[in-house]
């Protein structure tokens, strides 16, 4: 058989082609929450070693509109535990760093090139209050393990720290906890502005296509049908 080159996801018609295959019902759901998705804000995960607190904060990336997740494995594989995450991975692009020995430097200094600001969850002198910390600029929320919190990697090359106000005697939350909070109040926040924070019709277009494939039973033999008739 010849071989398909599949690059072409931008390709309206390809799109409009698996649409068919797609309840209506489901097609709106795909359509609505392109509306509300971003990369205005993105989550990292640095070195989570408990699977169900890291695949609660992929649930809640889904829920609240954030598009990007980066995962660094330094010391700790990140693996998915279905019955917490429920699906939300399929909705989500993940970016692992897990070839490097130090993955932080990598999965950071990737993100400042971007033009993220770099915003560590992470007690210091100079902390925003969640309340304070600005949406203007891009912003990466990185938030470290359980029991150490981030690495002096990622401390030292942030940009800005925050914290969640606290008023009882416990002074820690967990992190799915704290990640659930952060990004409940920064997309509101965000939202209430004026800042641009939607994706582009390019980055619609692209994530519409992996969601239309990841709901279509044997959707790639469907994809290669399209491309052999085209040809």
């Amino acid at each position: 058989m010849t071989s398909i080159d599949y690059s072409d996801y931008n390709d309206k018609q390809l799109l409009q082609y698996l649409e068919q295959f797609v309840t209506s019902e489901r097609l709106k759901k795909i359509n609505e929450t392109l509306e509300y998705r971003t990369r205005h804000i993105t989550v990292v995960l640095e070195d989570i070693y408990q699977s169900h607190n890291a695949s609660a904060v992929l649930r809640s990336c889904d829920v609240f509109g954030i598009q990007d997740v980066h995962i660094i494995e330094n010391k700790n594989q990140y693996i998915i535990n279905p019955d917490v995450a429920l699906g939300s991975t399929k909705w989500l692009n993940l970016y692992r760093y897990n070839e490097k020995i130090n993955n932080t430097e990598q999965c950071l200094s990737r993100l400042k090139k971007q033009n993220y600001r770099i915003i560590a969850a992470s007690p210091q002198e100079n902390n925003y209050m969640l309340e304070e910390l600005p949406v203007d600029n891009k912003i990466a929320l990185v938030f470290g393990t359980e029991m150490i919190g981030l690495s002096d990697m990622a401390v030292g090359m942030a940009d800005g720290f925050v914290k969640i106000p606290m008023f009882g005697f416990t002074k820690s939350l967990n992190i799915s906890v704290s990640a659930a909070i952060s990004m409940y109040y920064l997309t509101g926040k965000l939202r209430d502005s004026k800042v641009k924070w939607e994706l582009t019709q390019e980055e619609k277009d692209q994530i519409k296509l992996q969601w239309l494939i990841n709901s279509i039973k044997n959707a790639h033999l469907l994809i290669t049908r399209f491309f052999e008739n085209k040809t």
